[in-house]
């Protein structure tokens, strides 16, 4: 029996085809790329024939929009957590937002990039996070809200540098929260680092989530498990939509990138921290190019 390469060619082919088929029956099997936070499973409870394996696009995450992007599911809803340490921060995160709301967040916005800016062109992803960390300081301060304090230097913020903090976004300390800050009442802010919301309940646990939380903000975000960093909300999005006079959860769903995955917003999700100081032409916030 004779075979031509071209025989050689097809059977080589079949073959791959068969380990490739083998390796994803296994890939389903172990159920790998399937664990979630619990709320953004949630957020499409009504789209029962979602697929469970790895991360969703969000519909209405800016820079995905009016785009053709594969396993992306109309049929979502947006899910907030009132959650804490303990039923008293519960009750005080409740109380801030309503009376914040009434007259308009005050104070002073922190932003804790690593790096001083540099050359736009070939950004790593790393350096284009840090980049719209810098951008999202600009917008703030143009918006002439708040005083804007932009750190770029690679050690974060420490104690007692970060007075009347109402706004903050900044990274990188792995579930070591730094005392910097004192909140002002209403102030929304998260940590960009894995994990940070994995143990709000743990007495010794130093997460940002958890000890924002105990040390006075009325709103954060983080992941449950390592999101990568695509996947953290773009801050541009957020922090304006929020100048904007936006609500908590519109906010976060304007900027979440990716659904049935880690990240999860802690708050009043009706909380609208500026709707007392409303611009009198909207703010633009753009993401970054390569978000």
């Amino acid at each position: 029996l004779k075979f031509t390469d071209k025989d050689r060619t097809d059977a080589v082919k079949k073959l791959q085809k068969k380990i490739t088929d083998i390796e994803r029956e296994i890939y389903r099997r172990k159920k790998s790329g399937q664990g979630a936070a619990v709320d953004s499973e949630l957020a499409l409870v009504r789209d029962a024939k979602h697929p469970l394996e790895g991360r969703l696009p969000n519909p209405y995450f800016l820079p995905f929009r009016n785009k053709n992007i594969s396993r992306m599911s109309e049929k979502v809803i947006t899910v907030s957590r009132l959650d804490g340490p303990s039923a008293a921060v519960v009750r005080r995160v409740i109380d801030d937002s309503l009376a914040v709301e009434k007259k308009g967040l005050s104070g002073k916005a922190y932003f804790d990039a690593r790096w001083p800016r540099i050359d736009e062109k070939n950004l790593t992803p790393y350096q284009r996070y840090d980049r719209a960390i810098r951008n999202t300081a600009n917008l703030v301060e143009k918006s002439g809200r708040l005083k804007v304090i932009l750190d770029e230097r690679e050690p974060l913020f420490q104690p007692g540098q970060a007075p009347d903090a109402s706004l903050y976004c900044g990274w990188y300390s792995l579930g070591k929260y730094v005392d910097a800050f004192t909140w002002k009442r209403g102030a929304v802010g998260y940590h960009v680092a894995s994990a940070e919301c994995t143990t709000l309940k743990q007495v010794e646990s130093r997460v940002w989530c958890k000890s924002m939380l105990e040390k006075g903000v009325a709103a954060t975000l983080g992941p449950v498990d390592e999101p990568y960093l695509d996947a953290f909300p773009a801050p541009e999005i957020f922090f304006g939509c929020l100048l904007n006079g936006g609500s908590l959860a519109d906010c976060y769903t304007l900027s979440n990138p990716f659904w049935s995955w880690q990240m999860i917003l802690l708050g009043d999700p009706l909380y609208r921290p500026f709707k007392a100081r409303r611009p009198a032409a909207p703010i633009l916030f753009r993401p970054a190019p390569g978000h």
